[in-house]
C-alpha cells in the first residue's frame, strides 16, 4: 500500500505539462542547472550535477569515506520528480544503501508563501538495504551485523527564507518516513546560504537524523558553482 501511495504521488506530478525556464533561487531544489561543489561533512566530499536541458539533470556525491549517491530530476509544471540512488554509513560498520522516487512541489505555485518563506513539500517512495549493527548477545559493548531490508513512504517539507536587503538566506528542512518490517526514520536541519555572486554561493547546516541504522548527526558546509 506505501508503495502504491509513493508511486501514485510521482504520477500526479507526471500528468501536468509545460516547463518553466524562470530564474530561480540559488537553493530551489527544482531547479535544473549544471554545477561543481565541494564541501565537508564529517569528511571532505565533492558534488555536481549536469542539467540535460530545461527540465532534466542528472547528480552526484562522493565523499572520502565511499558513501555515494547518483540521482537525477524531471522538471514538471506543477513540481519536480527525483530519482535517488545513496550509500550511507553508520557506526559498527553498519550501512544502508537507499533507492528513492519522489517529488517536491513549491507552494509559491498555488500563491502560498507564509512570513516569506518559499515551502516545497516533500514525498515518496524509497526502499532500503543494508546492515544493521544490533547487541550481541553473546558478548558485551559487541555488536554483529544484520541484515535488513525495508520499503515505504517519506514525508518532509524544505524551507527557504530569503533575507530582504541581502544575499543571505534561511535554510531549513524537516520530515520522516515508515516502512516495512516496523521501519522508522526522521531527519532535521537548519543552516544559512550566501550568494557570492551570480555564479557562486555557500551555506553551513546542522542535521540531525535518525534510523534503524543509527544516527547521522553533523555539521556541514559546502561552496558550489554554477555554470
Amino acid at each position: 500500500m506505501l508503495k502504491t501511495v509513493g508511486f501514485g504521488v510521482v504520477f500526479a506530478l507526471l500528468v501536468a505539462t509545460g516547463v518553466s525556464a524562470d530564474e530561480k533561487h540559488h537553493e530551489d531544489p527544482t531547479k535544473i542547472v549544471t554545477k561543481v561543489g565541494a564541501g565537508y561533512s564529517d569528511s571532505s566530499f565533492v558534488s555536481g550535477s549536469i542539467g540535460l536541458d530545461d527540465a532534466r539533470m542528472l547528480n552526484a556525491r562522493y565523499n572520502e569515506t565511499g558513501e555515494w549517491r547518483l540521482g537525477g530530476s524531471w522538471l514538471f509544471e506543477l513540481g519536480i520528480v527525483n530519482f535517488n540512488f545513496s550509500r550511507t554509513d553508520y557506526e559498527h560498520e553498519s550501512y544502508r544503501n537507499n533507492y528513492s522516487i519522489g517529488t517536491y512541489i513549491p507552494l509559491s505555485y498555488f500563491d502560498i508563501a507564509p512570513a516569506g518563506w518559499m515551502l516545497f513539500p516533500m514525498a515518496g517512495y524509497s526502499y532500503n538495504d543494508g546492515e544493521m549493527a544490533v547487541p550481541s548477545e553473546e558478548v558485551e559493548n559487541e555488536f554483529v551485523l544484520m541484515r535488513s531490508q525495508t520499503h515505504g513512504a517519506y514525508l518532509g517539507m524544505f524551507g527557504v527564507r530569503p533575507i530582504e536587503d541581502s544575499d543571505w538566506s534561511v535554510l531549513s528542512f524537516a520530515g520522516g518516513s515508515m516502512g516495512s518490517n516496523n521501519y522508522r526514520s526522521y531527519w532535521g536541519g537548519l543552516g544559512l546560504s550566501y550568494k557570492l555572486s551570480r555564479h557562486t554561493s555557500f551555506n553551513f547546516f546542522g542535521v540531525l537524523a535518525e534510523d534503524d541504522y543509527g544516527t547521522n548527526n553533523k555539521l556541514a558546509g559546502s561552496v558550489s558553482y554554477e555554470f
